[in-house]
């Protein structure tokens, strides 16, 4: 099926949708983000940085810098609420971490009271470059404050009773959490399995920067049926099939024909749904049958955040039992307007809405 027949789908079923309540817990992170926007390639920018390298240092001018909410779970949280769900975060950060959380998410009616005050704010500085012509790509510079050592012993009474409660519980950013990710997934989501009545849903986001611990997270939580859905990049999904011992069986002469075959050998594997989505499709797994659905061509304003708009969308259309197709619709429509978007907003319903009439 065509993406404009898709689209026209959706308009339908969201003129005579009826929003539900629904309660979503997003955890661990928050970053204070500075975005700098450089109008180059990686080899262009590379050659000004020997430049002034060269004179032994020296200034850039007209490179475009915004700072703002940053952080998978933070990210995440802004989406969701903006299109209507209760969120509740459970984040560890500094006190001036907390004074933009209460900027960015208590105006949204985020649930901030489980918050933990507690050690250095987190902060990234992403470096946006030119990436196939028209395409984006960033680089990720961070520094991960009170985040790299959160883990199950920081969790309390109260946030297990909200883990109890809630419909999705949501973990983001394992690499962040450094010291104690694996450890922290498994608590959050057996407690989840065991005594809550929720939906389990992870991104773990670029794995890379804990390349040790990456076996130990497959083997202990991606095949411990403890997830139900599995969130992933292009690269995230090769990379999980590779490690569980079927690179051979990958194939695909391009990223997204490896992710496509890595999605397959993923749900044949554990017992999550794979939800994978990319700049050019998303698709979803499960028992090793694909639903796949091309994204919107908009604008590309910035990369950073899109797969967190993504999952917001994604989680939303879950909880509304739209059928996969259109729940893959809904979340790419909610991605393309956000990186799309001036000022690096989420949308409304509403604004979806509009947003899927221009491009139908």
């Amino acid at each position: 099926m065509s993406l404009d027949k898709h689209v026209n789908e959706l308009l339908g079923l969201l003129e005579s949708l009826e929003p539900k309540e629904f309660n979503v817990v997003v955890m661990p992170d928050f970053f204070l983000d500075r975005l700098v926007t450089v109008d180059l390639d990686v080899s262009g920018f590379s050659k000004m940085l020997a430049e002034v390298v060269s004179r032994k240092g020296g200034a850039i001018d007209g490179i475009k810098q915004l700072e703002f909410r940053g952080g998978n779970t933070a990210n995440t949280a802004s989406a969701l609420a903006k299109l209507g769900a209760k969120v509740h975060v459970i984040i560890q950060t500094g006190k001036n971490g907390m004074q933009m959380l209460e900027h960015y998410l208590k105006p949204l009616e985020v649930d901030l009271s489980h918050v933990k005050v507690k050690g250095k704010t987190s902060i990234t500085t992403a470096i946006e470059l030119k990436y196939n012509k028209k395409g984006k790509a960033n680089v990720m510079l961070r520094d991960l404050g009170s985040l790299e050592n959160f883990g199950p012993k920081d969790l309390t009474e109260e946030d297990f009773e909200l883990l109890e409660k809630a419909d999705y519980v949501c973990l983001f950013n394992w690499a962040g959490t450094r010291k104690h990710g694996t450890e922290l997934a498994k608590a959050v989501f057996r407690h989840v399995k065991e005594k809550g009545e929720g939906k389990t849903y992870y991104d773990t986001a670029d794995p890379s920067p804990n390349e040790k611990g990456i076996g130990k997270l497959v083997k202990e939580v991606f095949l411990s049926n403890i997830i139900d859905i599995l969130s992933l990049n292009e690269n995230e999904a090769v990379r999980y099939a590779s490690i569980i011992g079927l690179e051979e069986k990958i194939g695909g002469k391009t990223l997204e024909e490896k992710a496509r075959k890595s999605g397959e050998i993923l749900s044949n594997q554990i017992s999550s749904r794979i939800d994978l989505h990319t700049t050019a499709f998303s698709s979803t797994f499960k028992n090793g049958k694909e639903v796949h659905v091309p994204t919107f061509k908009v604008d590309v304003l910035r990369a950073t955040g899109a797969g967190d708009a993504w999952n917001a969308g994604n989680i939303f259309a879950d909880a509304h039992d739209f059928p996969d197709s259109l729940r893959l619709t809904f979340a790419n429509a909610v991605a393309a307007y956000y990186i799309s978007s001036p000022e690096a907003e989420h949308p409304t319903l509403e604004e979806l809405q509009k947003f899927l009439k221009r491009k139908r």
